[in-house]
């Protein structure tokens, strides 16, 4: 396969979610007893992950990152043009974005080739002598045990953080606390700039230099917004109580909520404030560790909700339209309250765990709303149609058409709909869309006849029916359908034929599926 692919720069780590292990702390392993016989010996090394592949050019099989393991079974024997071959082999992996190879000792090679030893020195790629007695299965299963360590650790750490800010902000001085709270926390500074760009606060141990004060604020300029967005953002947080990025001027693409830079060996990290107000969160550190991001993000929250609330009157507004709500008031009436025009419903649903009260308000402040309700294992976030919603890192989300206060309910069942559908085909993100349509050449109320009178035989069978309708919408599948249910794709089946049996239809049959897709929507 040498040859065959032209060599393309070195490629970025397309890395997993999991934190990295250090190749130090994997040779520190007894039990492995690998040894460093070429290549750089940098203590910050990081693997991704271990991978085994025995291929003349591993280059299309990586990813990058990872420690790739062989037994030189696809070295040539004629030992002449040795020397060219592990170059080209060794410049391959270093392209593709390896990150260290492991040669196993035996039982093809007595020995690790002198030629790959000096093509690793050449191309600055570390080579690790792999014993005859540590399988290569052991490798890669030590390579997930220490990132599932350093999982734990990083999972515990912002857990207690987040406890610890958490219990801050409900100090009789909030705001100063959260900021000492999370220096703490980071090893650094922290400061909260006003919307003219003034230090309000400020903690951590010592004062920053000059230049690094300076490097922090002119980067929270980066996403708060001018006066002129200021006020139109203002606007937005009394109807939606919320934190929309305002629009960058003159265009309608939203500011970034985060933004990052080096200077020297300083990190900063800033965080536009959801109030909409123009606060912002700078955080410089020494280093950036694992979790960091999480951790500052949960304490801008939680100053959003301590800066916001008091400043725009949202608060005050979010409870009055509560209130009506509660004592009989129609949605159109209280809307006003949080804002005019339309609103968008977001369905969204987390990747890995189910989520909690931190996660969904976080959620809701990278949406630009803090209309949320968090239910059971579903997150829904009223935004205002304004803000376009874009994928979230560790999110599926589903989002309903634009519409007036008095469709919300109709919104809602758009983005639960969505939602199931981008669980179902694995997408980060499905918006709901309405399009002329064959149902827009058929009245209303005559369509809704003919859809109770086809479906009549499913009244009152709930499970039935939205069994049927989901596997319609994706077009029989029974594994998607079963994903998007969250139930067996036997159980699918078993819907499906009863849905069959009960309606005498049969559904193998594109013109019976039509029109039956055609009734379900329409009840």
């Amino acid at each position: 396969m040498e040859g065959t692919h032209t060599m393309p720069e070195a490629a970025a780590p397309a890395v997993p979610p999991t934190p990295p292990v250090t190749l130090q702390a994997l040779l520190a392993r007894e039990d492995l007893a690998l040894r460093r016989i070429a290549g750089p010996t940098d203590p910050g090394i990081a693997i991704h992950w271990a991978h085994t592949s025995e291929m003349a050019d591993p280059y299309p099989y990586l990813l990058g990152g990872e420690l790739l393991l062989t037994a030189g079974v696809h070295v040539p024997r004629d030992e002449t043009g040795l020397a060219a071959y592990f170059d080209g082999y060794v410049s391959r992996i270093v392209a593709a974005g390896g990150a260290a190879l492991g040669f196993g000792v035996a039982p093809v090679h007595d020995t690790v080739p002198r030629a790959l030893v000096a093509a690793c020195d050449a191309h600055g790629l570390p080579l690790l002598e792999v014993p005859p007695q540590t399988t290569f299965s052991g490798v890669a299963r030590a390579v997930w045990q220490l990132m599932a360590q350093a999982r734990l650790a990083e999972l515990r750490r912002v857990t207690e953080a987040q406890q610890s800010l958490a219990a801050a902000a409900s100090r009789p001085d909030p705001v100063p606390s959260v900021l000492r709270q999370l220096a703490q926390r980071m090893s650094g500074h922290t400061v909260l700039y006003g919307p003219d760009g003034t230090e309000v606060a400020q903690a951590g141990r010592g004062t920053p230099q000059d230049d690094v004060r300076a490097a922090l604020a002119e980067l929270a300029g980066v996403v708060r917004p001018t006066p002129r967005a200021a006020t139109a953002a203002t606007a937005v947080d009394l109807s939606s109580g919320g934190a929309p990025a305002p629009a960058a001027p003159g265009t309608s693409r939203p500011l970034p909520s985060s933004a990052t830079d080096t200077l020297g060996a300083t990190h900063l990290a800033v965080y536009a404030l959801g109030a909409g107000e123009g606060f912002v969160l700078g955080v410089a550190t020494a280093r950036r560790d694992p979790g960091d991001h999480t951790i500052a993000s949960v304490a801008a929250v939680l100053l959003s909700l301590l800066t916001g609330e008091h400043q725009s009157g949202a608060g005050a507004a979010r409870s009055s339209a509560l209130v009506r709500l509660l004592l009989g008031a129609p949605p159109g009436e209280v809307a006003p309250l949080l804002g005019t025009g339309r609103w968008l419903v977001v369905h969204a649903r987390p990747e890995t765990q189910a989520p909690d009260a931190v996660a969904a308000s976080a959620l809701g402040a990278a949406l630009g709303s803090p209309l949320v309700d968090l239910a059971r294992d579903v997150v829904r976030v009223l935004v205002p149609a304004g803000r376009r919603p874009e994928p979230q890192p560790g999110w599926t989300l589903g989002v309903s058409d634009a519409v007036e206060p008095d469709e919300w309910p109709a919104a809602d069942t758009q983005a639960a709909r969505a939602l199931a559908r981008a669980r179902a085909t694995r997408t980060p993100l499905v918006r709901h869309t309405a399009r002329p349509a064959l149902k827009d050449l058929v009245a209303p109320a005559d369509a809704e006849t003919h859809a109770r009178a086809l479906l009549a035989p499913l009244t009152g069978q709930a499970a039935l029916a939205e069994t049927l309708r989901t596997w319609l919408s994706l077009h029989g599948s029974w594994d998607r359908t079963a994903v998007a249910l969250g139930v067996h794709r036997n159980t699918v089946r078993q819907r499906i034929g009863r849905c069959a049996a009960l309606l005498d239809a049969d559904l193998d049959d594109p013109d019976v599926r039509m029109e039956l897709w055609f009734a379900s929507r329409h009840t």
